[in-house]
């Protein structure tokens, strides 16, 4: 399982730990990814995906998960979710 965030993108940087005699060693910085389960109102259901804690805010605040979705650029998004919003677009454009 990668350790990058389904919606953003984010993934693992690199960097050095710098003791006090100035001795530098490599080290990852992980992302702090979550398992979370967020509900599409377009779809009416509930969809489990692994994200980071600073995607969970941005999906709340552009107003939930399909809004999200929309409003992301495919680059950035992973496969899974890229699906997902292919389902949310062509519920929404049956719906009108």
């Amino acid at each position: 399982m990668s350790r990058v965030c389904e919606l953003t993108g984010k993934g693992v940087l690199t960097g050095n730990n710098v003791s006090h005699a100035n001795n530098r060693t490599r080290r990852r910085f992980l992302p702090n990814l979550l398992p979370v389960s967020l509900i599409s109102d377009a779809l009416g259901e509930t969809v489990r995906l692994r994200i980071s804690a600073k995607a969970l805010r941005s999906v709340e605040h552009r107003g939930g998960l399909d809004n999200y979705l929309l409003k992301a650029r495919p680059d950035e998004l992973s496969e899974n979710a890229q699906s997902l919003k292919r389902r949310v677009q062509r519920k929404l454009a049956a719906a009108s």
